[in-house]
Order: structure tokens, then C-alpha cells, then sequence
């Protein structure tokens, strides 16, 4: 489908607003192009005699047009620029929308500025493209056509003459508008550049400040800055070109009227009204053709930024839902959290207990393995412990238990189904999972905490289920500390927290939901080892009776799992509990006895 027929989808939705629009731009039209016959009849009138009488009423017949000119111009504009904002509005949600289903492996490749960018500016082009470009395209059309055949019906031989310089116009405009669209491509990119320099030095405030690079990021994106400059200078200067060339053909063509049209009159072949009325054409005549460059040029920009929009839109989600939820299943509550059973492309609900099976799974970033040939069964209510190296693919086996990657069809399983096969929702929404780099909000305690919480159920116990979780995360001791308690703001990603008091809030974040899965991805490594021993014993109140998975680097955060698998290269090297792993003194074995020797180290 064209980029022009995918942006008319939304513009169908919204066209009873434009119809009306659209019907304000006829009547102001209209009332603008009597007003030159009033002054015609007028002058021709007050020739033969001028009284009070007439001067007062044609001065107020221009009046009373003004006036209904003035309405339906106000009214024109507010429906159809109204109508453009709804439109703006539902693009900005889908847009958002669906950057929110791409695959965490599209924004690893994307700059956030960039997609900013065409978020805010190019969605704005866009909005110009299908507001005002519209409304004046249809007024000047309207106008144009109008206004030429009253100069017609007034003089055919000089509307003819006035009209030999338009071509002209008509040219400068095709030339001038592709030049203008290949520039303003080039403005955008570069501002999509400006705005993602921006985002990272601000995001990254901390490490440019340890590192004493403000004057290096300072240059850089002054760089940055002139180039965006330079390309506006080259289409100012393109756009300084193209309007005065424009006037000077609309002048010629008055300058000639102004020559041929005088010796009509002295010929008596026109009155002076009607010269009047023809020169007041004329002029209502230039604006449509000025305008006409500058809705070319709109819509070059709008379209611009529309092609640059649908190269994000048209990205296709790696991971979706291949079968939908019977209606009543959208409000299940943490507590019931369900797995479906397809029957039919339809789904059968039944509570999930949380046993997971990787079966012979191999994995791959970009062609490069990951995983190779991972078979493991982890009981319902099973503690289990992942350990290895780093890069030996703890984090990735993991993270396709909750799908943010998609597994191998028939290599992932939860309770016997196939993950790919669970609708999203009902996934993640058994899944408490805390990352190896927690991420927060900028909005206060609480509401990090019950971020998950709310995503899933509005609880009236929602208070007490963010005391509950920070006291078993040892969050709340922190809290306790804070002026302004739980309702103290965090600041942009946590900014304010230390590391251990951001994990702690992710750990929190995860246990709140009352999962029936619950993943830590090496979520107490930033935590002092008494704080850990808190952590550990408190859940495991909350580990008890729903599956637990945990990666960890250290040995005395796995020591009490049920079970532990040790990764190597992909691979699951060894199995089994501590004390077994302990004795067959292996790769686990090392890594306990090379933690003692730094704890040793370290004490002394």
C-alpha cells in the first residue's frame, strides 16, 4: 500500500469534520470574491453621482461581508485544524504503540533521539501536511478558478494577457519544490542526529561529567548543530529564490493588466468599475498562486516526514501473539494468573503452576550462538540457580522463558505449553522478572514499586502490597529515610537511588505482583553481602511454593537453590545441588573456591 493510501486511513476516520471543513472553505470563498463585484457596482455607480445615502450603503453591504467573511474563515479553520490535531493524535498513540511491541534487539540498533525525532518533529510535519495544506489548497483552488472566470465574464483578451506569466510560476514551482524536498529530508535526518547526541549526553550526564568530557561532547554536538544549520541555510536560500520569483511573474502579470487595461477603459470598452473589480481578481489571483509554492512545499516536507515515520511503522514485531484471549480473560487478576491451551485458535484457561522445560534449545544473536542444545526440567515450586562466566548465556536463557526473545518453536515450555503459544499478556503476567540493570521511572518509590501492580489490576490493597514488597526487597529501611518517604521522586532512570537501592526497588517492583515465575537476573550484585543475607531470607518466604529461577555470580546467593546449573559456552556443564556440585569438583567447584580466596583477600 502507498504512504499516501496508508496516511488516508486515518484521514477517512475523521471525514465528516473535513466535510464541514470543507463547506466553510466554499463559503468563505464565496463571500470573498463578491466583495470585488460590490466595489465594481460601487464605482460605477458613484460615477454618476455621489450621495450619502450610497456611500453608506455600500459601506456597510463591505461591512456585512467582511463580517460573514471573517466567521466562516474562523469557522474553516478551526474544524479542519481540529481535525488535523485528532488525526496527529492517533498517529502519535499508534506510534507509540508500536514502538512498544518491536523487539528489544530494534531499539539496540535505533538511537533514541532518532526516534524521537520523528515522534515530535516529522509527526508535526505530518500534521501541517494534512491540516493547513488541505484548508489552503482547497481555498486558493477554489479562489483560482472562481476569480478567473469573473475575469472572464469581465475581459477575455486581458485575462488572457495576465495570464502569459503563470506557466512561469507554474515551472518555478516544480523545480523548487523537488529541490525543497530533497533538503528538508536532509534537515530531518540531520535533527534526528542532533536529538539523539542530546539524549546520549544527557543520559550518559554521569559518566561525561567522571570523565571530564563536557568540552568533548560540548564540541560534538556543536558539530552537530552547524551541520543542521548549514542545511537550513541551504534551504533558506533555495526558499529565497523561489518566493520572489513567484512575485516577479505575479507583478508582470499586474504590469501588463495596468498597461492594457487602462487603454480599455480609455477605449470604453470596460468601465472603471470593472477594471476595479478586474485588478481586485488579479490580486486575489496572486495569493492563490504564492500559496500554491507554499502548500507544495508543505506537503514535500509532510510527505518527507510520513515515508521517514512508515520506515518505523512498517518494522515488523519479532514477537507477537498467535492466538487471542476469550473476552473474559483481560481482567484476571495477579493471583489467577492463567496459561491458555489453544483449542481452535481460541484459548482454554487454566491456573499456571510454573514448571518450565527447555527442550534440546539452541539460540542465536544475529547468527552467532548463543545457546547450544539446552535441555533442562525445572519443577513447579522449584528454587533453581543459573551460574557461569560471563557470556555464557545465563541472561539469554532467561529471558526467553518470559519471551523477550523468541525461542525455536517447541524448544521452550511452561506447564507443557509452548510459549509462543501463550498470549502475551498472560506470560508476563506470571512472570516477575528483575534485570541485570534495573530501570526506574522518573515518578516516585510507590509508584515504581507497583508499576507491575497496576499494568494488571487497579487492588485496593495496593498500599499494603508496596509495604509488604519493599520490606521483603529491605527497600523500606531506605524509604525511612527519605523526607518525603515513599512519594520521594527517583528522578529520570533512578538517577537519585545508588545501584543497591534501585535493584532493591526492582526487586520489590517484581515480588508485588504476587507471580507464580519469579527471575532474578543477577539482582543483588550492587547489594553489600549483609543486605544480600536480608534479601535472601525474606524471600525465601516468597519463593516458597512458585518457581524461582536466580543468576547469580556469587555462590552464596545460589547455595540454597533446589537445584543449580552451571553454563559453560552455552552448554549446561554441570547439574545438581550445592554440596553434589561441591563434591564432583568441577566448574562449580573452582568458582566457589576462587570467591574464598577473594572473601579471604579481602578480610585481610
Amino acid at each position: 500500500m502507498s504512504p499516501a493510501r496508508r496516511l488516508l486511513g486515518y484521514v477517512l476516520k475523521y471525514r465528516r469534520d473535513f466535510l464541514i471543513g470543507l463547506g466553510c472553505v466554499v463559503m468563505t470563498t464565496a463571500v470573498t470574491l463578491v466583495s470585488p463585484l460590490v466595489l465594481r457596482y460601487a464605482i460605477d455607480d458613484l460615477t454618476t453621482g455621489v450621495t450619502r445615502g450610497k456611500l453608506a450603503g455600500y459601506g456597510a453591504l463591505l461591512l456585512a461581508i467582511g463580517l460573514v467573511g471573517g466567521l466562516f474563515r474562523f469557522l474553516m479553520r478551526r474544524v479542519l485544524m481540529g481535525a488535523s490535531r485528532y488525526i496527529e493524535y492517533d498517529l502519535r498513540n499508534d506510534f507509540f504503540a508500536h514502538l512498544e511491541r518491536l523487539p528489544l534487539s530494534y531499539f539496540q540498533s535505533h538511537r533514541t533521539g532518532d526516534l524521537m525525532s520523528r515522534a515530535t518533529n516529522d509527526l508535526n510535519a505530518v500534521r501541517m501536511m494534512i491540516g493547513p495544506s488541505v484548508m489552503y489548497s482547497a481555498n486558493t483552488g477554489l479562489t483560482f478558478v472562481i476569480a478567473l472566470a469573473l475575469m472572464l465574464s469581465i475581459d477575455v483578451r486581458l485575462t488572457l494577457l495576465a495570464l502569459v506569466p503563470l506557466p512561469f510560476v507554474s515551472l518555478s514551482v516544480k523545480y523548487f519544490g523537488s529541490e525543497i524536498h530533497k533538503r528538508f529530508e536532509e534537515i530531518q535526518a540531520q535533527l534526528s542526529d542532533m536529538s539523539a547526541v542530546t539524549q546520549e549526553t544527557l543520559a550518559g550526564v554521569r559518566v561525561v561529567r567522571a570523565y571530564r568530557q563536557e568540552a568533548a561532547e560540548l564540541q560534538r554536538f556543536r558539530r552537530s548543530n552547524e551541520q543542521y544549520v548549514e542545511r537550513n541555510r541551504r534551504l533558506i536560500a533555495l526558499q529565497g529564490f523561489f518566493f520572489p520569483s513567484m512575485s516577479f511573474f505575479l507583478g508582470l502579470a499586474a504590469l501588463l493588466v495596468l498597461w492594457m487595461g487602462s487603454r480599455e477603459v480609455i477605449a470604453g470598452r470596460i468601465t472603471i468599475g470593472q477594471f476595479v473589480a478586474f485588478n481586485a481578481y488579479l490580486t486575489l489571483l496572486s495569493w492563490p498562486m504564492i500559496a500554491f509554492g507554499w502548500v507544495t512545499n508543505m506537503l514535500q516536507r509532510g510527505m518527507a516526514s510520513w515515508k521517514r515515520m512508515l520506515e518505523v511503522l512498517d518494522a515488523e514485531p519479532a514477537i507477537s501473539d498467535t492466538v487471542r484471549l476469550k473476552p473474559d480473560t483481560t481482567t484476571v487478576r495477579p493471583s489467577g494468573v492463567t496459561v491458555s491451551d489453544v483449542v481452535s485458535g481460541f484459548s482454554r484457561i487454566s491456573p499456571i503452576r510454573g514448571e518450565i522445560e527447555f527442550r534440546d534449545l539452541v539460540f542465536a544473536y544475529n547468527g552467532t550462538p548463543v545457546l547450544n542444545h539446552v535441555s533442562a526440567r525445572i519443577e513447579a515450586g522449584q528454587r533453581v540457580a543459573i551460574v557461569g562466566v560471563t557470556g555464557s548465556g545465563k541472561s539469554t536463557l532467561i529471558s526467553l522463558v518470559a519471551r523477550l526473545y523468541d525461542p525455536p518453536p517447541g524448544t521452550v515450555f511452561i506447564d507443557g505449553v509452548d510459549v509462543r503459544e501463550m498470549p502475551l499478556a498472560v506470560l508476563r503476567g506470571a512472570i516477575g522478572f528483575v534485570p541485570q540493570e534495573p530501570f526506574l521511572f522518573s515518578d516516585t518509590i510507590a509508584d515504581n514499586v507497583a508499576f507491575g501492580l497496576d499494568a494488571i489490576t487497579h487492588d485496593p490493597d495496593r498500599h499494603q502490597r508496596i509495604l509488604s514488597a519493599s520490606a521483603i526487597a529491605r527497600l523500606d529501611k531506605d524509604v525511612a529515610g527519605f523526607p518525603k518517604g515513599y512519594d520521594t521522586m527517583v528522578g529520570e532512570r533512578g538517577i537519585t537511588l545508588s545501584g543497591g537501592q534501585k535493584q532493591r526497588a526492582a526487586i520489590a517492583r517484581a515480588v508485588a505482583i504476587d507471580p507464580r515465575i519469579l527471575i532474578l537476573d543477577d539482582a543483588l550484585s550492587a547489594v553489600d553481602t549483609y543486605t544480600e543475607e536480608e534479601i535472601l531470607e525474606r524471600l525465601a518466604g516468597v519463593m516458597r511454593g512458585r518457581t524461582s529461577i536466580v543468576v547469580s555470580h556469587r555462590i552464596s546467593t545460589v547455595c540454597e537453590a533446589d537445584q543449580i546449573f552451571v553454563l559453560d559456552q552455552g552448554r549446561i556443564a554441570e547439574r545438581g545441588t550445592h554440596d553434589q556440585l561441591i563434591r564432583h569438583d568441577g566448574l562449580y567447584a573452582e568458582l566457589h573456591r576462587k570467591q574464598l580466596l577473594e572473601e579471604e583477600l579481602a578480610a585481610s
